[in-house]
């Protein structure tokens, strides 16, 4: 009688082969959803001239998918934890295909606001397992390093795709932005369905309540760093075209972008490098570096050498920042990590709804020059809390 060998586990049959096309795969639906929610900071005069909305208004194309993943991630990964991974994903890029195409056609404002809220929820769907999945179809010891080749899609969406769409909707129209995010995800799907390797959903009895999920130790305070540290980012982010304008610095906003992605990119190489081996410090050097970048902003005034200065620092800063914190919540949160995930991804969004809100009252009120000073301010809260999680959030011994 014929027997058969039982079926290794993922992250075993990955030790003689580390998952690059898999990762790949995972980084461009990053960049997908990274794109799909970044594109309108460079396209804020195009949005509000073709929209006829203020510019702080056009912002709100920002908050609007923010707020869709805070309501979506935590119900949808809850729900889905059991789940196998592969179809999720498949699931989610599907879902930006639809916001993205909605979005190119739509003929008003409000139509377009509810496109970014679905498209928003979807993005919770996505964040909230796929740290986790990067995680799981790699070797434990390579799991760090699997997590950052998954998150270059930040980077490069921010040093590429988030610029070239700034300039394709200065040239062409915004709508064209949208309309190739569409494209994107269609081809994104067929390399999913034939590279990225099933795994399965969390096992019922590891399951915890969210409750308890919450109160594992370290979980909260990641928590309280992902929110103040990306209002600190945000809280510029999104309206460093209006910035650039209202300070007189002759940079383009999607130059200014570029620069940035680029910066960034270099933040996600230093961080795969050292992850595994020195968390905390990685983290603090980060959170230290946005002090000083809005410090070099703030006293740039109207010098474009200065303001590149700060731009370089602040991307170097923010590269590798997902990867940390969500790297940090893995360890943390152990069986449980998409689910603490999900609570990581609302509260990202929390900070990029909020940098939105808070950010055009700023613009559209006392004007852009306080930006900066509000990027340090919160900068100092976000790093103060790394330096007190130093036994369970950010380990000193990890």
């Amino acid at each position: 009688m014929p027997t058969t060998c039982p079926t290794p586990p993922i992250h075993e049959r990955a030790r003689d082969a580390f998952p690059v096309p898999a990762l790949v795969v995972m980084a461009c639906t990053g960049f997908i959803v990274i794109m799909t929610e970044t594109l309108p900071a460079g396209l804020l005069p195009q949005l509000s001239a073709g929209l006829d909305v203020s510019e702080g208004s056009a912002g709100q194309f920002v908050s609007a998918y923010a707020i869709g993943t805070v309501l979506a991630a935590i119900p949808a990964i809850t729900l889905t934890r059991g789940m196998r991974r592969k179809p999720l994903l498949l699931a989610g890029l599907l879902g930006f295909l639809v916001a993205n195409t909605v979005t190119a056609l739509s003929p008003s404002f409000s139509v377009a606001l509810a496109a970014r809220f679905v498209g928003g929820a979807f993005s919770g769907l996505l964040w909230g397992m796929l740290a986790g999945y990067a995680r799981r179809i790699a070797a434990p010891e390579h799991a760090g390093r699997a997590l950052a080749i998954a998150m270059t899609g930040t980077p490069v969406a921010l040093a590429v795709g988030t610029p070239l769409g700034a300039w394709l909707g200065s040239t062409v129209g915004w709508r064209w932005s949208f309309a190739a995010m569409s494209l994107l995800s269609i081809v994104v799907m067929v390399f999913a369905k034939y590279l990225v390797p099933d795994a399965p959903g969390q096992a019922a009895r590891t399951r915890a309540p969210l409750g308890r999920v919450l109160g594992i130790p370290g979980v909260a305070t990641i928590l309280a760093v992902v929110f103040v540290w990306m209002l600190a980012h945000n809280l510029l982010y999104t309206y460093i075209a209006s910035y650039l304008q209202q300070m007189r610095l002759a940079l383009r906003p999607d130059l200014t972008l570029l620069v940035f992605g680029l910066a960034a990119l270099g933040g996600i190489w230093f961080t795969g490098v050292f992850i595994d081996r020195a968390l905390r410090r990685l983290t603090l050097a980060s959170v230290a570096l946005f002090v000083v970048a809005g410090a070099v902003l703030a006293a740039a005034q109207q010098s474009t050498a200065g303001a590149l200065l700060a731009v370089v620092l602040w991307g170097i800063a923010f590269g590798g920042a997902a990867t940390q914190l969500q790297t940090a919540m893995g360890e943390a949160a152990g069986d449980n990590a998409d689910a603490a995930n999900a609570m990581l991804t609302t509260s990202f969004n929390l900070a990029i709804f909020a940098g939105g809100a808070v950010g055009a009252v700023l613009v559209d009120g006392v004007g852009a020059r306080v930006l900066p000073a509000g990027m340090i301010a919160l900068a100092v809260v976000a790093i103060t809390t790394v330096g007190f999680g130093r036994r369970a959030a950010f380990p000193t011994g990890r």
